[in-house]
């Protein structure tokens, strides 16, 4: 497997196209269903439960594989919203120590799944929520606005009701059938 030694972070970074066929089934085994025994997986994959095991502990320890989740019926656990929101950040709004400040804001919020600096329709940032009510998303999008007022020059969001008018059901399962 060729591992690219990240001199910044010091993080080892895998490049899919280097990983040894055994590593990228049992990610995609693991996409499928991550409650299964490493025993199970051994047969799936026809190799033996150690080896399994000892692959699991180093794609841990290495990050390669950051969490081991579900994907719960977010309408029964009472979310009625989910918003990907996009912001368009002011030039240099924040350097010095405003973009820690931002990290510490945005993990006060664990309803936020997923938020990050990128580029695309006159944005720079967006982040992904889930709500339990029109009024909870509304109250949040006018406290980023007026706490961030300074760094967010136009703030936009697509809001989804939960449920309704679904094409294919959120979850990472579905990478599993992608062809690498």
């Amino acid at each position: 497997m060729q591992v690219e030694i990240n001199k910044r972070c010091r993080k080892k970074t895998y490049e899919w196209s280097f990983m040894k066929d055994t590593v990228k089934r049992l990610l995609m085994e693991l996409l499928k269903d991550s409650k299964r025994s490493d025993r199970e997986l051994a047969k799936i994959l026809k190799v033996s439960q150690p080896t399994v095991t000892r692959t699991r502990h180093k794609l841990e320890a290495d990050r390669m594989i950051q969490d081991y989740t579900i994907t719960p019926d977010f309408r029964k656990m009472g979310f009625e919203l989910l918003a990907i929101n996009f912001a368009k950040l002011r030039l240099g709004a924040l350097q010095g120590g405003r973009r820690e400040k931002a990290v510490k804001f945005i993990a006060e919020f664990p309803n936020t799944i997923f938020a990050s600096a990128g580029e695309g329709l006159g944005m720079s940032a967006v982040s992904i929520a889930f709500y339990r009510s029109f009024r909870e998303y509304y109250k949040r999008l006018n406290l980023m606005r007026t706490e961030w007022n300074d760094v967010i020059e136009d703030l936009q969001s697509f809001v989804v009701s939960i449920g309704d008018g679904e094409f294919k059901r959120f979850s990472l399962t579905h990478l599993k059938d992608v062809h690498m």
